[in-house]
């Protein structure tokens, strides 16, 4: 066991047990749980004992991983009944001798750890996900207090991992529905006060799939890695859609900037 250590973590603690969901789409065979016996060293995380399995035990496990710092999102799994980022959970912090992981569920799985992530990106598109102006070329900047940018700071560290999708009961029973990442982020671009394209979102998000169809169990904000409350976004949603349901809505422009001279002119 101590031969197989990983380098630069230090002596084995403890081993534990893998127990991985291994299920390959083209092979046409059921999904199956193998288990692994991995030497836990001080540091490792979930991810770190994947990529142990991978390289010492069994070559063919399939995850998806990038950055390994809790940026990118890629390796959102369920580990232990919960969704959470492989790389950002530390083994010893789970005090298991078992550890079962399982693909984020509500997805098509690629293969074995890898969920197919295609709907996440189609409904996160669909909301339009940047700032819409009526003029073709702003000619300035567009400024913007701090205490507007308070009003949905929190929906843009969003990373787009997808486990609020995988946690959220109304997506395992509505395969239209837009889901909790995508309603979040149409409301923080609605109110971005230099954003004026709420009735270009509307058909998409005041739709039988879209923002009515949350059941508000707030599974998808428990699970979020970075802290985002995507069921307090949909809920804002409702509050806003519903106060102008009678009447024509119509965002205030963003004070505009003074206009800048062109870097390339000055001599």
């Amino acid at each position: 066991m101590q031969e197989l250590a990983l380098k630069g973590f230090g002596e084995v603690l403890k081993t534990v047990t893998f127990r991985v969901r291994r299920y390959d789409p083209e092979k046409r065979e059921l999904p199956k749980y193998m288990e692994y016996k991995v030497p836990v060293q001080m540091g490792m995380t979930v991810l770190d004992g994947i990529l142990y399995i991978k390289e010492h035990l069994d070559h063919s496990v399939s995850a998806r991983y990038s950055c390994r710092m809790g940026i990118c999102g890629s390796c959102g799994m369920i580990i232990n009944g919960k969704e959470q980022l492989a790389c950002q959970t530390q083994i010893l912090e789970l005090n298991k001798d078992l550890i079962k992981v399982d693909p984020m569920g509500n997805y098509p799985i690629v293969k074995d750890l890898v969920p197919d992530l295609s709907k996440l990106f189609r409904n996160h598109e669909s909301v339009k996900p940047y700032i819409i102006r009526e003029e073709e070329e702003p000619k300035s900047e567009f400024l913007q207090t701090p205490e507007q940018r308070e009003e949905y700071a929190m929906f843009t560290d969003c990373i787009l991992c997808g486990m609020c999708l995988s946690a959220c009961p109304t997506n395992a029973t509505d395969e239209l529905y837009l889901g909790p990442q995508s309603l979040a982020q149409g409301y923080r671009y609605i109110t971005d006060n230099r954003d004026m394209g709420f009735n270009e979102r509307l058909n998409v998000l005041d739709s039988k799939h879209g923002v009515w169809r949350c059941h508000f169990s707030g599974a998808c904000s428990e699970v979020c890695p970075k802290g985002v409350d995507p069921a307090l976004g949909v809920q804002l949603l409702r509050q806003l859609l519903a106060s102008n349901s009678f009447v024509k809505y119509k965002q205030k422009e963003a004070t505009k900037g003074p206009e800048r001279k062109s870097v390339s002119g000055v001599s």
